[in-house]
């Protein structure tokens, strides 16, 4: 039989490192890959998406993109045409599973003019699952 310091040793053992691989919240996932977007990184962006990911335009409803190949390929050519590109967070919701920014974005494009985007993210087991974007 174990002694009843060998049970708490490998108890406390077992503790530490189920607690090695913390989940991630869903803001610090869309924090993650809004770091990455902003470093203009697309291996660390796309790192926080998952397989079937699908983007909605909020106004009409419609799906913009979906899957992996179809969002690779959209931020790439954006992050390639956008040397100045920094999104700022203006307001931000956690909410369940659902993160909400009120974005500031510079250099988009190379344009002078700022866009404000309104994303809300929805985050299941560690990955962006979906985006809804608003536009003004």
């Amino acid at each position: 039989m174990f002694s009843r310091k060998a049970i708490l040793f490998f108890l406390s053992l077992f503790i530490a490192m189920s607690n090695l691989h913390a989940q991630l919240s869903p803001e610090q996932v869309v924090q993650k890959n809004l770091d990455a977007y902003n470093q203009r990184d697309i291996e660390g962006f796309m790192a926080w998406f998952s397989p079937e990911i699908k983007m909605y335009n909020y106004a009409d409803g419609k799906m913009t993109m979906q899957g992996l190949e179809q969002v690779r390929k959209t931020y790439q050519e954006l992050f390639e045409l956008s040397p100045k590109l920094h999104s700022t967070i203006l307001k931000r919701i956690v909410f369940d599973n659902k993160v909400i920014d009120h974005e500031h974005i510079i250099g988009r494009r190379g344009a002078d003019q700022p866009v404000e985007l309104v994303l809300i993210y929805e985050v299941e087991q560690e990955r962006i699952v979906k985006i809804t974007v608003m536009r003004k």
